[in-house]
């Protein structure tokens, strides 16, 4: 069977961020000419510039190891799982599924479409790439913005179907964690469970109710809405 998994971002192969607050700033010699205006480092344009393209290019950077269920230093089984936010709900992914998570891009809708989760398609690295709500197949309500003061940022998830990569959108990506197997509880014990018909579990992790999606029904719907 082909790969149809678009190439993972490895560290080396993206360009390096100028740490100047490292070299010659307040962790540094401190010869930079800004620090007589800014004082320090985190009041600095450059600093902050430098912050967001760090947060904007966060993508998953993992062997194939990492895809796969393994037992934790503590002896407990554990899946590789991406945690992200749809509206009010929090979702979890095995990484398994996963090739990337990319940052906003321009979405084109597509005339004539019949399906509603269908939202068009995005460049993908060069590629034009199928783009879906999972909003939509997942039957969620559209939730309100994040509260707080943590920042926010909407992602891509980009998902290795059989018949090629597709894109979903989600509202926030909290990250890649390792879920212990025997702290996931069984859907039909959850009354009031998001996207009940693609759960494979609920968990309650680091104050989080997480419903654990079945990635292989969940890739399906989304190749049934291409249709």
């Amino acid at each position: 069977m082909a790969d149809n998994r678009l190439p993972l971002i490895a560290s080396d192969q993206l360009p390096a961020v100028d740490d100047c607050w490292n070299r010659i700033g307040v962790r540094g010699d401190k010869s930079c000419e800004r620090l007589a205006k800014h004082i320090h480092c985190r009041n600095c344009d450059v600093h902050a510039a430098a912050a967001t393209l760090l947060l904007d290019r966060y993508a998953l950077v993992r062997d194939d190891a990492d895809l796969v269920e393994s037992p934790a230093d503590d002896g407990r089984e554990r899946r590789s799982t991406l945690v992200f936010r749809l509206g009010d709900e929090w979702l979890g992914l095995a990484t398994r599924s996963l090739v990337e998570v990319a940052a906003i891009s321009p979405i084109h809708s597509l005339p004539h479409q019949r399906s509603m989760a269908l939202l068009g398609v995005t460049n993908v690295r060069g590629a034009l790439v199928a783009c879906l709500s999972l909003g939509e197949l997942l039957g969620l309500e559209k939730g309100g913005a994040a509260t707080g003061d943590r920042r926010v940022v909407p992602r891509l998830l980009i998902l290795a179907s059989q018949g090629g990569p597709l894109v979903a959108p989600v509202d926030e990506v909290d990250g890649i964690h390792g879920i212990p197997l025997d702290a996931v509880v069984d859907p039909g014990r959850s009354p009031d469970l998001a996207a009940r018909q693609f759960a494979a579990g609920v968990v309650h992790w680091r104050g989080r109710s997480i419903t654990l999606l079945d990635e292989g029904l969940l890739l399906q719907a989304m190749a049934r809405s291409l249709a």
